[in-house]
Parts: structure tokens; C-alpha cells; sequence
């Protein structure tokens, strides 16, 4: 039986309440990385800042997200999923509290920072530990909830501060800042009780432990012997971050971390500079830009539905290719046409949106489906960290290319980047769909299949194709 148990296992309210409790990082994520984006406008206002002091806070949380995956991604896989679970929660409690009070741009840009320590760490805990109980046929659809909730958070940001600002104006912007403490305490009383991955547990060879834990979640008696057995990675070391850059791995990072950047960098420049964009296209002025930006951002939770039905009928590889290839053209409309009506560029933004649903789930399941328990946190961490990288400085600079180079050339160069992503998915995208994470995370040495040929027809790969089907 072995992890088939927790693979072909129906989903129960169990699932549920976990999915429910991991979604809890991406919302506080878009919520807080959507609520500067508001705050900045009163923030640079009472303090006086200047357009490099303004962009670094923008993006401080996204420096502080480097650090944190890098840092906490391989430590997760050390000591477990559960030990820090709840942990980096309470941390943005207190960050978020503390940011109400601040007096000086510095004390700001140290609170982001920790801020983004904290998300990075929430992110290969929660996505770590939410795969390795998921049923293998519901991956996606699980993993869709947490993007679509992480727009939610952003949407749900730029709304409050659409509120805030109608009622206290550019003031209020302490508000918006600490509103991040209710949802963070919420969510840090959801978590509570979450148990440990089972597969986590017989890694660390803790069998017997990780038997009691699926029969009280699952209710389904499973032996020590048969999760042993299972587990190929068992008794390997844990959270080795020089393993994602050797053999198999190497490629695999190389692509999650292209394609991630390639999705987030202008993901990342519309959500924290969104107002400023939409202004810049004669979309709305002062408040108006806010509410605009909530909706844009509703949009780009609703693309992710037919994205996920997609994943799990037309595959993954083939999804994200398409997706990159069309999300292009929303951007060169909006690079060629910077002067079209209002109505035109609005549909070209929600087109852009509706098209990157399919990266945008693959973002998390990817990097959790093609690495083994033993290194899966580090591969989020060290993912969540490269790309953060590259997405902060890709933020920094959209102030700057606003104002040197104007919007037009500005989404000329977001379109550039989407198009590497798309040449990153055409070479190295691999086929994951119904298959255990023990078949997807294979290094092509315990005798597991790693992706050796070039794909045929349909984006499966021969030398893993785990049964024939048409798509």
C-alpha cells in the first residue's frame, strides 16, 4: 500500500481544513506585498520620500523573501514541517503590528523586510507540507486554491485601502499597514493542530509515528514496513541545498526558477506599482487607480479556474507553454497602443490576467512535484528566493522605467521576459500530471523515472509515461 494510501485517499474535510490553513501564507502574502503598494501614496507624502526611497520600500519585502527561502527552505526540510508552521505567522503578527508605529523610512523598510523573511519562510512549510497529503489527481485543483487566494489577498488589499483612503485619506495609511495583524492572528489560529507530514516522518525514520498520523487523518490502517518501503529518498540527508544544482536537478531548478521569474516579474510591477501603471494609461487618477487595480487583480483569480481544469485534462507542459505564448500579446497591445481608449487597455490588462492562470498555479505545484521530500522545502526555498531576487529588482526599476522610458516601452520589456519564460517551458517543461510524487521527484538513480528524451506528441515523456492515454 505505502503512500498510495494518502495518494488515492477521497478527499475528506481533512484535506479541506489543511488546504484551508496552508492558503492562510498566500493570502497574507498578497495582502501585505497589495497593501504597500496603497500605503506608499500616504506614506511618501508624510515622510517626504524621494522615488529610490519609495521603490525600496516596495520591494523590501521581496529582498527579505530572498534571504527567508534561502535560509528556511532547507531548514524545513531538516526539522520538519510542522516545527515552524505556525511560527513565521506569529512573526508577521508582530511585524504588521509594529509597522503602525514606525517613524522613519528606515524602521519601515526593517519591518518589510522581516515581512518578507517571514512569507518566504511560510511558503515551503505550507506548499511542502499541503503536496505531501494531497491526492495525486487533485494536486492541481487543491494548488489552485492557493494562487487564487493569494489575489484574493491582493485584491482584498487594494479594496481595504480603497476604504481606508476614501474615509481618512492618505493619512489612514498606518491602518492599512496594521489591518495585516487580523488576518495574520486568524490564520495563526487555523493552523494550530496541524499535523507533520507522514512523508516527512519516515525520511527522518520516523515510521511508526507517521503510521498513527494517516490512520487518525485518514482513517486507514497502513504498517511501518510498507511507508518504508516507499520512500526511496528514506535516510538520505535533508534540506542539501548543493543537490538542486547537480544532475537531474540542475535543469529542473534552472526551469522553475526561469519560468517563476518569468511570470512574477511583471506580475509583481503591476500589483505593488499598479495604481501608478494604470494612471500612466489614462486609467483613473488618485483613489480611482486602487479600486481599478482590486479588480484587475479578481481577474487574475478568475483566469486560474479554467487554467486548473486545464492542468489535469490537456497536462501541465502543455498548459504552460500556451499560457506564456498567449500572455505575450496582451502586452506588446499595450506596448504599441499606449494612447488606445480606456475600455481597449482595460481589456488588454484582464486579457493578460485571464491567460496567466495556468504559470500561476504551476508556480507552487511544480517546484513541489519535481523534487524529492528530502530537498522539496529547500527547492520552494531556494525558488521563492531567486525569483523574489529577480522580482525585486524588476519592481525597483518600474517607478524608473515609468518616468525614463515611459508605459509603452515599459510593457515592451515585460513582454521580452514573458517570452524567455515561454522558450524556458518549450525545452525543459515536464509532464507531472497523475502521477506520485515519488515517480515526479525521481533523480534517475534509486530507479525512479527522470526525463531523458526529448517529449513526444501530448508533452509526456516516454521514459516516464505511467500509462497510455489520449489528451
Amino acid at each position: 500500500m505505502g503512500f498510495s494510501v494518502i495518494d488515492d485517499a477521497p478527499v475528506t474535510g481533512f484535506h479541506r481544513k489543511l488546504t484551508a490553513a496552508c492558503c492562510g501564507g498566500p493570502l497574507l502574502d498578497g495582502y501585505l506585498l497589495g497593501i504597500v503598494g496603497i500605503a506608499l501614496t500616504g506614506i511618501t507624502a508624510q515622510m517626504g520620500l524621494g522615488t529610490a526611497t519609495e521603490a525600496v520600500i516596495g520591494v523590501a519585502a521581496l529582498i527579505g523573501m530572498f534571504f527567508g527561502g534561502l535560509v528556511f527552505g532547507p531548514l524545513t526540510d531538516r526539522v520538519g514541517r510542522k516545527t515552524m508552521y505556525t511560527l513565521d505567522i506569529l512573526a508577521l503578527v508582530i511585524a504588521s503590528v509594529l509597522s503602525v508605529f514606525v517613524t522613519e523610512p528606515w524602521q519601515l523598510i526593517v519591518l518589510r523586510f522581516v515581512i518578507g523573511v517571514a512569507i518566504a519562510a511560510d511558503y515551503p512549510i505550507a506548499t511542502a507540507l499541503l503536496t505531501e497529503w494531497l491526492p495525486r489527481k487533485r494536486r492541481a485543483q487543491m494548488f489552485t486554491s492557493i494562487i487564487v487566494i493569494w489575489y484574493v489577498g491582493t485584491a482584498l488589499a487594494y479594496l481595504v485601502g480603497y476604504l481606508i483612503t476614501a474615509y481618512l485619506g492618505d493619512g489612514g495609511w498606518r491602518w492599512m499597514l496594521g489591518s495585516s495583524a487580523i488576518l495574520s492572528a486568524v490564520i495563526f489560529l487555523l493552523r494550530v493542530g496541524t499535523p507533520e507530514s507522514p512523508r516527512w516522518l519516515v525520511g527522518a525514520g520516523r515510521a511508526e509515528e507517521a503510521c498513527q498520523i494517516i490512520e487518525h487523518a485518514l482513517k486507514v490502517p497502513v504498517s511501518a514496513a510498507e511507508l518504508q518501503d516507499a520512500a526511496p529518498d528514506a535516510g538520505r540527508a535533508r534540506g542539501n541545498i548543493t543537490e538542486l544544482f547537480r544532475g537531474v536537478y540542475l535543469r529542473r531548478t534552472a526551469f522553475v526558477v526561469v519560468f517563476f521569474s518569468c511570470a512574477i516579474i511583471p506580475l509583481f510591477a503591476l500589483l505593488t506599482f499598479g495604481p501608478q501603471l494604470l494612471r500612466a494609461f489614462g486609467l483613473g487618477t488618485g483613489n480611482a487607480a486602487n479600486l481599478g487595480t482590486a479588480l484587475i487583480n479578481l481577474v487574475f483569480a478568475v483566469g486560474c479556474l479554467p487554467a486548473m481544469r486545464l492542468l489535469e485534462t490537456v497536462g501541465r507542459r502543455k498548459t504552460i507553454i500556451w499560457s506564456f505564448a498567449l500572455m505575450v500579446l496582451p502586452l506588446m497591445a499595450l506596448g504599441t497602443w499606449t494612447h488606445a481608449p480606456a475600455a481597449f487597455s482595460v481589456a488588454f490588462f484582464c486579457l493578460y490576467a485571464l491567460l496567466s492562470g495556468g504559470p500561476s498555479i504551476l508556480e507552487w505545484s511544480y517546484p513541489n512535484e519535481l523534487f524529492p521530500t528530502h530537498i522539496r522545502a529547500a527547492a520552494v526555498g531556494v525558488a521563492v528566493a531567486l525569483t523574489r531576487f529577480g522580482a525585486a529588482v524588476g519592481t525597483f526599476l518600474v517607478p524608473v522605467s515609468l518616468t525614463e522610458l515611459g508605459a509603452g516601452l515599459t510593457m515592451y520589456i515585460g513582454a521580452g521576459i514573458t517570452f524567455v519564460g515561454f522558450l524556458a517551458c518549450v525545452a525543459w517543461a515536464e509532464e507531472t500530471r497523475d502521477r506520485s510524487l515519488e515517480e515526479t521527484g525521481g533523480d534517475g538513480v534509486s530507479g525512479l523515472p527522470q526525463r531523458s528524451v526529448p517529449p513526444v506528441a501530448g508533452g509526456a515523456y516516454p521514459s516516464h509515461k505511467p500509462e497510455t492515454r489520449s489528451v
